[in-house]
């Protein structure tokens, strides 16, 4: 699997899910701040340490959730309810705001069960108030709601996080299946080319030594065909392996397509690139190849942009601008530019984002 998507994925997956863990703590404080309407002085206070060690028990077990350590986990999740149940008597109705917090837990990690769990626990949010008649308290409409709409935009996300999965994944696969494809095709032609050169060049080296041990002249011409079938075979070879170093820009951009896509970063790529000048084809694609592997790797960028003229590129993001740790990268395709007779430029954009351009026909 790519390095470089690899990373972008768990940094664009990871504050995510932060966000949306920490936003599930509105809930408990929520529940905290309604106790006030039902208790007071040390039944007051014995509620808010409930709610604190809620909190604390439930950031524990998010921790675990994200390393996938269920069996932990779940044990923390037994716990949370416990503390629910046990902050029933001094929030009350607003209790079930726990319960919304417990249910986003576990209804993305029980898929089998997860209807009958949200749909139970809205049913007892909405008539348990009004049945416990104590309380004094008509159904709970909001703790319902607020409990069915968070637990489904959790499991959209829990969904979310499993299908950007299956792509990296995917796309993994394809790209060990295209190297073992190509490195079946370089085995066969190497076989073929090698297993007929290597065989003339053989038969020639012992006819030119025999000539030449009977001192015919004619030994010279046998080692001069050798000489001619050594250059072929070597040639032969060369083509046969130029498919690992060839670089198009068609190619790069479409590769690059993917690997933006993969990353969390919307791809705004040319679908073509004919109108590019053929001379400058192969060194755009290494341009595109370097520039694009940054922005996944470095750029924490929402967008990503390629823009084509027949002798320019732009690669423009609007990620964080700085590249400290892709110096080296830069450095070589510089060179290589250079190199060509064109001029490039690399630097950060105002307010936000990098800019990486490519001009053929202009000084180094």
């Amino acid at each position: 699997m790519d390095q470089s998507s690899v990373g972008a994925d768990r940094w664009l997956l990871g504050w995510r899910r932060f966000l949306l863990d920490a936003g599930l703590l509105v809930y408990p404080l929520v529940a905290g701040a309604g106790m006030a309407q039902y208790a007071s002085g040390a039944g007051l206070f014995a509620g808010w340490v409930i709610v604190v060690a809620f909190c604390a028990v439930y950031a524990l077990s998010a921790w675990l959730a994200a390393r996938s350590r269920s069996r932990w986990f779940w044990a923390l999740v037994g716990v949370l309810t416990l503390l629910f149940l046990a902050a029933l008597p001094f929030a009350r109705a607003n209790a079930f705001f726990l319960a919304t917090v417990i249910v986003s837990l576990a209804a993305p990690r029980l898929p089998r069960f997860a209807i009958p769990l949200v749909a139970g626990s809205a049913l007892a949010a909405l008539l348990v108030p009004w049945a416990v008649r104590p309380w004094q308290s008509g159904p709970g409409w909001t703790q319902t709601v607020a409990l069915v709409f968070t637990v489904l935009m959790v499991y959209a996300f829990a969904e979310a996080i499993r299908a950007n999965h299956a792509l990296v994944e995917a796309r993994a696969e394809v790209v060990r299946l295209a190297s073992e494809a190509e490195r079946a095709r370089i085995a066969r032609d190497l076989h073929d080319l090698l297993g007929h050169s290597l065989t003339a060049i053989t038969v020639k080296s012992n006819l030119a030594r025999r000539l030449a041990a009977n001192g015919v002249e004619r030994s010279v011409d046998e080692i001069t065909e050798v000489e001619t079938l050594s250059r072929q075979a070597l040639a032969d070879v060369r083509a046969a392996v130029s498919g690992y170093r060839d670089v198009t820009l068609a190619g790069e951009l479409a590769r690059g397509r993917e690997l933006l896509r993969a990353s969390g970063v919307i791809a705004d790529l040319p679908t073509a690139a004919d109108v590019v000048d053929g001379a400058h084809q192969e060194l755009f694609g290494w341009v595109v190849r370097e520039g694009l592997t940054n922005v996944a790797r470095h750029a924490r960028a929402t967008r990503c942009t390629v823009v084509l003229s027949a002798s320019a590129l732009e690669v423009l993001d609007d990620g964080v601008g700085a590249r400290t740790s892709a110096g080296n990268g830069l450095t070589g395709l510089r060179e290589r530019v250079a190199e060509a007779g064109g001029r490039m430029e690399a630097g950060p954009l105002d307010p936000k984002g990098w800019r990486l351009a490519v001009v053929m026909g202009a000084p180094a």
